[in-house]
């Protein structure tokens, strides 16, 4: 870290030949590596060479989000009698924590006992760090399985009444490299949350039926952007989850054949089809990643929900404990 402090890199293993790498700095998953039909492994994951490049992004690639992903309107809640005023960071918005978020924190790890291919990170947000309230104690423990899955399980406990909503933020292009447009996705979600022009939820949840944002059934990333309103933006996006679905989401990339699974506790996914400018991100093997270069499958809470009374609610309250489970699982199709 530019103050001295070393940061890691850990390397998960399956009997299946997955492999995941995951840096301390931010909980982030810097690489999965992933078969495709033929047995042959890629990187299925946007992310960076070094450190340097996650320590000079502003794109969240990879990492763990919080205290509360996505947008709260006006970096402001009321909570019992109180006002809260957090960092703005997207305009006029608080966004995916703030300036310094889970992301750009050095989080302690280790590898949990009595499991061969995981790995717990854990950090305490003090009191009042970028306006929330109360010290937040958060742990984050990823595990690779030989069954294919990659489990993401968090636990939190405040010493005050705060909101949380913690997800990944990790890009995945099932190719390799290109953009995701042809990537076939499917969403288990019949109803969206509509957005003003700031992305910020208006309060209605609405049927995807008849819109660009129907993917009940499997559909090309790429097939309908023509039908949004500044379709050049690409998807950035929250579902509301049907619940009587085990899988909230799949991915299929038909030319490699990989396929990638979301199952979640939450509920809702935000859908985010990479936005960045063209090529202006310097990845991985110095690619150039460009507009669709990736696609976020983000399970979460809904955005600004701590400031919308018919949202599922985001406190967390003292003497409670936040778990979240969340799982994505690879295989291939022949």
């Amino acid at each position: 870290m530019p103050d001295g402090r070393p940061v890691q890199l850990f390397t998960l293993t399956n009997a299946g030949g997955l492999v995941a790498r995951i840096t301390n700095y931010g909980a982030t998953i810097t690489e999965l590596l992933v078969p495709d039909r033929a047995g042959r492994l890629d990187d299925v994951v946007l992310g960076f060479d070094d450190l340097a490049g996650y320590l000079g992004s502003r794109d969240y690639i990879g990492c763990t989000i919080g205290r509360v992903a996505n947008r709260i309107a006006g970096g402001r809640f009321t909570l019992g009698s109180g006002t809260h005023q957090l960092t703005l960071n997207d305009g006029a918005n608080h966004l995916h924590g703030g300036r310094q978020g889970l992301d750009k924190v050095l989080w302690d790890a280790e590898p949990p006992p009595g499991k061969a291919a995981a790995l717990r990170l854990s950090h305490g947000s003090p009191d009042g760090h970028e306006g929330y309230p109360g010290r937040l104690d958060i742990t984050v423990v990823m595990t690779l399985t030989d069954a294919g899955e990659l489990i993401l399980d968090y636990t939190a406990r405040s010493d005050r009444p705060t909101p949380i909503n913690l997800t990944n933020h990790s890009y995945f292009n099932l190719s390799g490299q290109g953009d995701i447009l042809g990537h076939e996705l499917m969403i288990a979600a019949s109803n969206y949350t509509p957005t003003d022009d700031r992305l910020i939820p208006t309060g209605a949840i609405a049927p995807v039926r008849g819109t660009p944002f129907d993917f009940t059934r499997s559909t090309a990333i790429g097939a309908r952007l023509d039908e949004r309103p500044a379709a050049q933006g690409g998807y950035d996006q929250n579902y509301v989850l049907d619940r009587n679905s085990k899988v909230a989401a799949r991915v299929y990339e038909p030319r490699s054949g990989r396929v990638v699974e979301l199952m979640t506790t939450e509920p809702g996914v935000q859908l985010h089809t990479a936005s960045f400018v063209e090529g202006a991100v310097s990845g991985k093997r110095q690619i150039r990643y460009g507009r669709h270069a990736g696609l976020a499958l983000e399970a979460q809470h809904f955005p600004d929900s701590v400031n919308q009374p018919g949202f599922p609610g985001t406190i967390l309250k003292l003497g409670e404990t936040y778990r979240q489970t969340t799982t994505y699982k690879f295989s291939v199709r022949g």
